[in-house]
Formats: C-alpha cells, structure tokens, sequence
C-alpha cells in the first residue's frame, strides 16, 4: 500500500485541479452595506455560517470576511447530490495509489476530498477565509488531527482555518498544529473557562461559545425561558479573552457560533467574531437596531424557573473561571507537555479537583448522548450535573460532537454507496 505521504499528495493535486483563484478578487460583485459596517465599528468581524454557495452568494457584502462549514452543514450540499461524481473519481484515485487502503480509511480521505474541494468553490466565489472541519472519527486521535489538519492548510495555505473539535485530544492536536503555524478555529467550545484553556494551551487563532445551543438547553428542558443563557457565557468569555490578549498570553480570539435569531447582532456588538447563519443574517437585516454600541462590559441577566438554581445543572462553568481554575491552568502549562496524551490532560484537571471539565465518557453515556438528540435531556443527567460531577459545559460538548457525528455519518453513508 501506499504511504501517506503519496496518498496526501495525490489528494491534493486532485483538490486542487482547475483551482487557479487570483487572491484579492472575488468572483461575487462587491458591495458594501452601511448596517453591517455598523457592526464592523463596534469591533466585531461579520462571518457566515453556511456552506450553501448560493445563500451565501445573495447575503455576502463587503463586511463579511469568511465562511465556515462544518460536518453538518457540508453534509447538507452532499446529500443534494451535486458532488457524487467527484465521490467516485477520488475513490478511484485513491484506491489506484493505495489499493490496500481498508474501507473505514478510504471514507475519510474521500471526506477531506469534498470538504476541500467545497472549501476551495467558497474561496474561488468569495474571496474570503474559510474554516474546513476535521471528520469527527479524529476528535480522540491526536497524531490524525496533527497529520489531517497539516493537510488542509497545505491545500490553501492562503485561505483556509483548520477547524478542530474542543476533546482532550483536539486541546492537545490544536496546541502542535496552531505551533506549527496552522491557523486554528478550535470548535465546540461552550464556556469561558473551556475557552481560558484553550487559549493558554492550545493557543488557537479563534475559539467559540455555541451561545444558541445553551439558551435552548435551558429552555428546551423548561429550565427557565433560555434568554441571555448564552449572551451571558459569550460575553463572559469575551472578557476573559480580552484579558489574556492585553496581558499578552494568548492570541485566541472568540467567535459568537450557534447564533439563533436576528437580535442577537446587536445584543452581542462588540464581539470578536459573529458567524451567523443566513437566516439570523437576514432577520438583522430586515429589521436592524436602530444604534449600535458594543455590549462586551454587559453581564445579562438569566432568568430560571420558579424552584430551579444554577447549581441544579452546574449552570455557572459556562460563565465562572475562579482563581482555583485559573491556577490549575497555570500549574499544567509549567509541566513539560511533549508526549502529554489526551488522558494525561484528563488527569491532571481530576486531581486538581475539576473533574467536571474533561470527564471520561463510558461507550454507555456517548450512546445515551447520542439518544438525546441535538440538545441533552436534563432528567438523564441530573445527578451527576446537581452533584458538581459533570460540568453543563462539558455536557454540551459532548453533545455537540455526537450531534456533528450523526450527521457525518449520514455524509459518509452517501459517500460508501458509490464506493
């Protein structure tokens, strides 16, 4: 068989055939738009959340700076069958090089082909930054996130964001990909002190509050109404961000994801980073705020259920990073971290008393996660959230990814029936 180097490289002359963009000219018409550079003046960088060429054609302005896709969202453009031929001209290449390649490692080499290839139409049409996902069969391998993530940048070196899903693996690949000079959207991040980590450890260019996912946890399981959930985690860990960057500590800058309804623009003004669905998009647009301020100072208030507290779902580590956390940070980043595997993070945040922060899921509980569909069902997991055992941000993580590997195995189904 092949070794991966010539596997590598043969799917990226593949990739990249025909992809002859001039950089600093985009294919859509450029336009500017006085509400979103309203936005741009309070401080926040306009993205959009979408893989669809054609949603993204007729919202792009010259505000936006870069799209992201995600396992989700790709997973949409393949099921409309636009890139079946291309499934079955890069298994053919890839099997002429490496015929003893097994079917499981042909499935996600033929993933990074259409995740590239998608990624490099978005830059050719707009010009702009796009954030290309790992197969979510890598979250738990460090040295295949490194080798994967590699590849990508190498791709389009000019254009493209790595993006690489928040696990103990993923803090650990993200830390020697962002060294190497990989530009890293570290995903699937959903509180302050998630985020704290990361930019100390993993030093990413961008991390993430899925701010709409926590607002419908809390409402969906009748927790309380939902608002400003995840307004509030967001703008927490803005602030935290900003902290470490004037302290000089870290570079990370924070992404708004999982944006929900039109309001939330102009409550979250000021942000680094929105990436914003086509549909939140347009509902700003259509009904924008009349002035514009940056709300990054707010802390806005959540308001639960009569007889319900935040530590009945350990609500607060989406918003708390206590000095004790902050330490055990700091007492992690003095040790020698070469040959630190996923399990060896794990034990150092158990045996400084944060157990709750990386907990280790059992076959059992990824299966029940995956159960719960996109938002967990607070009844399963109460005990351990009310006993402080398991922290919601935690919870949400997980979830997040099991929700994103439903939905690649729905992408890798389509791709196995032409293979």
């Amino acid at each position: 068989m092949a070794d991966r180097a010539v596997i590598a490289a043969r799917v990226k002359q593949l990739v990249r055939e025909g992809f002859a963009h001039e950089f600093g000219k985009p294919r859509v018409p450029k336009k500017a738009d006085a509400e979103w550079q309203k936005i741009r003046d309070a401080g926040t960088t306009l993205w959009l959340d979408t893989g669809d060429m054609e949603e993204a054609t007729r919202l792009w302005t010259s505000e936006f700076e870069a799209l992201t896709t995600n396992n989700t969202l790709l997973n949409k453009e393949v099921q409309k069958g636009i890139y079946d031929e291309l499934v079955g001209r890069a298994a053919a290449i890839i099997r002429e090089v490496a015929p003893g390649l097994d079917e499981k490692d042909l499935l996600l080499e033929v993933a990074f082909v259409l995740n590239a290839y998608h990624g490099l139409r978005l830059v050719e049409q707009f010009d702009a930054h796009v954030s290309v996902e790992l197969h979510t069969d890598l979250a738990h391998d460090v040295e295949r996130t490194v080798a994967y993530g590699q590849r990508y940048y190498e791709i389009c070196p000019e254009r493209f964001y790595v993006k690489v899903p928040l696990t103990p693996a993923g803090y650990l690949g993200a830390r020697r990909l962002a060294a190497s000079g990989v530009p890293i959207n570290f995903t699937l991040g959903f509180s302050a002190r998630q985020n704290y980590v990361a930019a100390l450890l993993s030093r990413p260019d961008y991390v993430n509050v899925f701010l709409g996912r926590l607002n419908a946890f809390v409402s969906d399981n009748r927790l309380g109404d939902g608002r400003n959930v995840g307004e509030k985690a967001t703008l927490a860990t803005q602030r935290v961000l900003a902290s470490l960057r004037a302290a000089g500590r870290s570079p990370s800058r924070l992404i708004g994801a999982s944006m929900r309804a039109g309001p939330q623009v102009a409550a979250l003004a000021g942000l680094d980073v929105y990436t914003m669905p086509p549909k939140v998009a347009e509902q700003y647009r259509g009904s924008p705020a009349a002035e514009i301020a940056s709300q990054v100072e707010k802390d806005p208030a959540v308001t639960l259920a009569e007889g319900v507290t935040l530590d009945d779902f350990n609500g607060a580590t989406l918003w708390d990073v206590p000095q004790p956390f902050q330490d055990c940070v700091d007492a992690l980043l003095k040790q020698d971290l070469t040959g630190f595997s996923p399990g060896d993070l794990q034990a150092h945040f158990e045996q400084a008393g944060f157990g709750d922060f990386l907990p280790r899921w059992s076959d059992e509980d990824l299966q029940t996660v995956t159960a719960d569909g996109k938002i967990p069902v607070f009844q399963t997991w109460n005990d351990p959230l009310s006993a402080g055992r398991l922290g919601l941000d935690a919870l949400m993580n997980v979830s997040g990814l099991c929700s994103f590997a439903t939905d690649q195995k729905a992408f890798d189904d389509r791709v196995r029936s032409f293979l």
